[in-house]
């Protein structure tokens, strides 16, 4: 059991509940929900959610669909209980029989990965919410969160060939991100992954954008699509717009074109 403060935070407008840690480390948000948008399955199915923490896109996925079963990868034994506890509350009863955690290192290769219970071609999606900051510009005492939010080198390429090794052919690998990051997802993904579409999401009309949406096949060959940018906020308001709100909030799918 851990010692940590936490909190119980509801999603989908309290269709699920999560319990996550307060005051230290990652806290999941609008990043985990429109990461889960981004699965789109109209039969039963299987999603790894790599680096899951607590489990945030994995429950909002089985939430959203109810023939995905869902494996909640996650290396910190502290998260991993995190999203064990939150399987085990009341709120999640009807999709809690179809996610599983499992404490395991992305970073495995091969027969150490498979033994861990990663097998290859085995999962129809795979999400992902990788570390965003470069360690040389995180300065924070709190491990959990530093934990989180690091990058290391080469992560997304040591991400994405694992992605690539536990899923089916012509499935899908969907991942957030910051927009800088666009060059080395697209040189991981490399003849892994084709029909890369990549969706800017900006704060308002005219600023910059401040995440990616991306998804791809595996071993697609069709060309990398740059989408049209999400909205998340009309002028002169906070509140999100009706499409951001509908993925928030698990009503809708951002599917592919």
């Amino acid at each position: 059991m851990t010692t940590t403060a936490e909190s119980v935070d509801s999603f989908h407008r309290g269709k699920f509940h999560l319990i996550q840690p307060l005051g230290q480390g990652h806290r999941s948000g609008m990043d985990a929900m429109l990461l889960a948008a981004l699965v789109s399955c109209e039969r039963p199915c299987r999603v790894a959610d790599l680096g899951a923490g607590a489990g945030a896109a994995g429950m909002a996925v089985a939430s959203r669909l109810a023939e995905a079963e869902v494996l909640l990868v996650e290396r910190s034994a502290i998260m991993a209980d995190f999203a064990r506890r939150s399987l085990a509350l009341p709120e999640n009863a009807r999709f809690a029989s179809r996610v599983a955690v499992l404490e395991a290192d992305v970073s495995l290769n091969g027969k150490a990965r498979a033994a861990v219970g990663l097998p290859d071609d085995a999962f129809d999606h795979v999400i992902m919410n990788p570390p965003f900051n470069d360690a040389a510009d995180r300065r924070t005492p709190d491990s959990l969160k530093a934990e989180a939010h690091a990058m290391s080198d080469d992560l997304f390429e040591t991400w994405i060939k694992t992605a690539g090794a536990i899923m089916k052919p012509g499935g899908q690998l969907s991942l957030i991100a910051r927009p800088e990051s666009i060059a080395e997802i697209i040189a991981a993904c490399g003849r892994r992954f084709g029909g890369i579409e990549i969706t800017p999401l900006l704060p308002r009309a005219g600023e910059n954008a401040v995440r990616i949406l991306v998804t791809a096949i595996k071993q697609s060959r069709k060309r990398l699509v740059l989408r049209a940018p999400l909205i998340m906020h009309a002028e002169g308001t906070h509140r999100f717009s009706p499409e951001i709100d509908d993925l928030n909030n698990g009503r809708e799918a951002y599917r592919r074109r």
